[in-house]
């Protein structure tokens, strides 16, 4: 039955919304890791056809698969998608539209068994025939909810059995280019509440002692200084002596890292605390062996003036204090003091969406 499939759609509704109203950089990037997050979700060995700017085209040929699978895949993709969008929540650096209404997205999944073929142009593969055609139109209907999941009756002809104690199925139908496709659907809401999050991970130093600190007032707003000291991918444009590479988050958030190389080796820093209001913005970073953090906090002085202090602690050890104290303090605060001078340059160059 190599004509014959399940086509398999998960939709991230609130794109077109999202991405006109805020931050277009921001808003891609998180629709970008989301859908990621949905591909990875991926257990019943679907292929894809194609990414549609807010969708994903799944598909897999043959008999239809049993209903209870299916349903087992939308449960797992819809939990990864919520999962990963409160975890962006809670750990977030940018106060942007973006980022700010990300927790908003919903998700909706269009599942339909028809036929259809494959084609290539050149590299790319192609799925051509009417239920494409037919599966696409169905992301279009009169469910005024935006978190569903649609079973046509071409897979499964009598209401699917509730898979929840909350589940309760609807049937309505869409008039397609085909005919009337009558088809059944479920509100998936109540999932987000099953969410279940990993507990924060514990990224700083219990016992730690302040070595230096250094201040200094900036000609610039505070968000802007924010994401020029922040962001890992602008931290080489202005602090000497270490080169970042390997970032592992589109967006910066708490628990992303990179790897910092210097002179006498590398080591690996995390985001390890972060806190925000409209006066003040305050985070961390620390070595993976929790022996060193510094300390960013930065407070408004005025519409575009902003201090930054910057404060470089070790965990509490007398020996290596001293050490410290007597080989290494004098050099780190030279440093710091031209890396924060040219720190200035760097924010006047970046420009953020208004």
């Amino acid at each position: 039955m190599q004509n014959k499939g399940l086509l398999f759609i998960p939709d991230i509704s609130g794109f077109t919304k999202f991405v006109s109203e805020t931050e277009i950089d921001h808003s891609r990037q998180i629709i970008q890791e989301l859908l990621e997050v949905l591909i990875n979700s991926n257990e019943m060995g679907l292929e894809i056809s194609e990414i549609e700017g807010d969708a994903i085209l799944f598909y897999k040929f043959g008999e239809p698969p049993p209903i209870d699978h299916v349903y087992k895949q939308v449960e797992k993709m819809f939990r990864a998608f919520h999962k990963s969008l409160i975890a962006y929540d809670n750990n977030k650096y940018c106060q942007c539209k973006a980022c700010l209404s990300a927790i908003e997205l919903t998700l909706k999944v269009i599942t339909h068994y028809g036929e259809f073929t494959g084609y290539n142009v050149k590299q790319f593969s192609k799925l051509i025939g009417k239920d494409i055609i037919v599966a696409h139109q169905l992301l279009k209907n009169d469910i005024a909810e935006h978190e569903y999941w649609l079973v046509t009756k071409n897979l499964q002809q009598n209401p699917p059995p509730d898979f929840a104690q909350w589940m309760r199925w609807n049937s309505s139908s869409k008039q397609t280019d085909t005919g009337t496709l009558p088809f059944h659907y479920t509100h998936l809401t109540r999932l987000k509440d099953e969410v279940e999050l990993e507990p924060p991970p514990s990224l700083e130093i219990p016992n730690k002692v302040k070595m230096v600190s250094l201040s200094r007032t900036y000609d610039t707003d505070i968000i802007t200084l924010f994401h020029a000291v922040g962001e890992f991918g602008y931290r080489n444009q202005w602090l000497e002596g270490a080169k970042m590479e390997g970032l592992d988050h589109h967006l910066p958030r708490v628990g992303m890292h990179c790897r910092s190389i210097v002179e006498n080796g590398e080591t690996i820093l995390y985001a390890s605390s972060y806190s925000y209001d409209d006066t003040h913005i305050e985070f961390s970073e620390t070595d993976h062996s929790k022996t060193k953090a510094t300390y960013f906090r930065l407070i408004k002085k005025g519409e575009r003036r902003t201090t930054l202090t910057l404060e470089y602690y070790i965990g509490k050890n007398f020996l290596k204090e001293l050490r410290f104290r007597l080989f290494e303090k004098a050099k780190m605060q030279s440093r710091l003091e031209r890396s924060m001078e040219k720190l200035a340059t760097v924010a006047d160059g970046i420009v953020l969406p208004s």
